[in-house]
């Protein structure tokens, strides 16, 4: 596994079911996304229990200090799931063959919602959405952990950076958009 990761869309995918069905959250991000799309390595970890094989989250790129005690014990809807990048490629597949939600309700959520001209960017129900490209985003940050993975349908190209510290995803993900886009 790789660092926890702070990410809003399986809010959108998981929290009406979890609200009409009564599961908890992180066992209804289980069922209805992580075992359709095959996310093995994907799990919402206790950050004072993780296993070796996850990465800790640091304050600082010196890794000093850890963030246990800067966030929950145990992530919830706005993030704190740990994962790996194989996992996160295999959540874009899952979704758009229509494993996880129906193909009719993807439509929907990638469909542009509102402009966010300050990120260059538009949202969908969950996603973020290219300025002009039909790529689909997922990002977020938090103390000692940022993460960003862009899947373009038309190129049939997915980047994903996870980092276990507060900005390490962002320099290499401006860095990919330079290479990447067109």
């Amino acid at each position: 596994m790789c660092a926890s990761i702070a990410v809003s869309g399986y809010v959108v995918l998981a929290l009406l079911a979890e609200r009409a069905s009564g599961t908890p959250f992180h066992e209804l991000v289980r069922q209805r996304v992580c075992r359709p799309a095959g996310m093995h390595d994907t799990e919402f970890l206790r950050s004072d229990e993780v296993p070796g094989r996850a990465a800790l989250g640091y304050l600082a790129t010196d890794g000093l200090r850890t963030n246990v005690l800067h966030l929950p014990v145990r992530g919830s809807g706005d993030g704190g799931i740990y994962s790996t990048a194989a996992d996160i490629h295999a959540m874009w597949t899952a979704l758009f063959a229509g494993q996880i939600v129906s193909p009719g309700w993807v439509v929907e959520m990638v469909r542009p919602r509102s402009d966010v001209p300050s990120e260059s960017m538009r949202y969908g129900l969950g996603f973020w959405l290219h300025e002009s490209r039909d790529a689909v985003m997922l990002e977020g940050s938090d103390a000692g952990v940022s993460f960003r993975t862009v899947h373009d349908r038309v190129e049939r190209l997915t980047h994903t950076v996870l980092s276990n510290t507060t900005s390490g995803a962002w320099p290499i993900t401006l860095h990919l958009e330079e290479l990447l886009t067109p």
